[in-house]
């Protein structure tokens, strides 16, 4: 297998650790007698960690792809056999329910910590790799493992939950996370044998990256805001029962996941389009989903709405991370990787809130948000291509 099938194994097996507890959480908290605003806690403070740090960690790796990709694996592993552990210990009364909120938050900050090392090596690994013919074929190769990781991953989760209890795919995770890193350190590669012991710094404010950066944070921030509002949408527009609910979301998601990993995975990769082509199409297909959501009111509708936003995504995500190695040097792979990775974890931070507190006002406004900003990236691209060779 090439180096970039097994980066997919490797990328695919952490994100499916990951998606694995997306519907377990929710459940878990509540035996433990968390709350909701605790719950969110996990990944606000998951996703700063990934803010802060990941820049560092692309820095690092231009030393040496795979150390810092089994860092990362590894230090995911711990967090989450340890968030496992101080939860069982809570389900039996060992940790005082004061103590328990702060020690599980702990490994949640480790987690974002050390798997924020993952995804910039993973870009750097595919920039070492690949020619520039071919780049944005890469990227999007590890957009499909995260789409096809993030359809597979609940399902399994929600399995292992129903026949063993819900802290079985927290402990499940880290298995996988452990056999991902065995698999990592005898089969994988080392992209940058010797790497550059010099590395210098990249500011986000460079201007050929920073443009960049910020069309990335708005993609971010619009898909992150339907996501976390979508659920309530479809219930409100359609007028359904909660487990109606679940039900025609958990089906419109699943299209959703499958339509980016089909234009990511297949149509990308066949036709090699460069970013250039890959933005002038994502963009405006995103704001027309966002578009169908304001107006939608049906199930088809509702779900037209997202596979289009859907598509735009999958279309402009390789688009933005393809220009942003194409933009740089060989040499700062790793630091472009690195900006990008806290840029995408900074709309995941803001994207939760920004959509939950416009839903409160409206439930249109997220997605008039999203369109909005994607319109305006619009406006930016010539301007953006002038500068950038695309």
């Amino acid at each position: 297998m090439s180096p970039l099938g097994l980066l997919f194994l490797t990328l695919f097996n952490s994100i499916l650790g990951l998606s694995i507890l997306f519907p377990i959480l929710g459940p878990l908290a509540r035996e433990l007698g968390l709350s909701e605003v605790q719950v969110g806690l996990f990944s606000t403070g998951y996703a700063l960690m990934q803010f802060l740090l990941s820049p560092y960690w692309g820095r690092r790796s231009e030393r040496g792809r795979k150390p810092i990709l089994l860092l990362g694996i590894l230090g995911f592993a711990s967090s989450f056999f340890l968030f496992g552990l101080f939860a069982l210990l809570g389900q039996k009364g060992l940790i005082p329910q004061g103590l328990l909120f702060p020690l599980l938050l702990l490994t949640r900050l480790l987690g974002g910590a050390f798997s924020s090392a993952t995804l910039p090596t993973a870009q750097a690994y595919v920039a070492d790799v690949t020619g520039r013919e071919s780049r944005t074929g890469g990227m999007a190769l590890l957009g499909a493992a995260f789409g096809l990781a993030v359809i597979l991953g609940p399902a399994l989760g929600a399995g292992l939950a129903a026949a063993l209890g819900l802290l079985a795919p927290v402990f499940f995770s880290a298995g996988i996370a452990l056999l991902n890193a065995l698999f990592v350190y005898l089969v994988l590669p080392e992209s940058r044998p010797g790497g550059h012991q010099g590395v210098g710094g990249l500011s986000p404010l460079d201007p050929r990256v920073f443009p960049l950066l910020l069309l990335g944070f708005a993609l971010n921030v619009s898909g992150v805001a339907l996501e976390q509002t979508i659920a309530f949408y479809f219930q409100d527009r359609l007028g359904l029962s909660g487990v109606a609910t679940a039900k025609a979301v958990g089906t419109a998601l699943v299209l959703y996941g499958l339509v980016a990993v089909f234009i990511q995975g297949f149509l990308v990769r066949r036709f090699s389009w460069p970013p250039k082509t890959l933005l002038l199409a994502g963009i405006p297909v995103g704001i027309l989903g966002f578009l169908i959501l304001v107006q939608a009111k049906s199930f088809f509708a509702l779900t037209l709405g997202l596979a289009l936003q859907g598509a735009g995504a999958a279309l402009a995500g390789p688009g933005v991370t393809a220009a942003l190695s194409l933009a740089v040097g060989e040499g700062e792979q790793g630091l472009v990787a690195g900006l990008n990775s806290s840029a995408q974890a900074l709309g995941r931070m803001l994207g939760p809130i920004l959509g939950t507190g416009l839903y409160r006002l409206a439930p249109e406004a997220p997605y008039l948000l999203g369109a909005i900003l994607l319109a305006l990236t619009l406006l930016f691209l010539p301007a953006l291509f002038r500068r950038v060779r695309l």
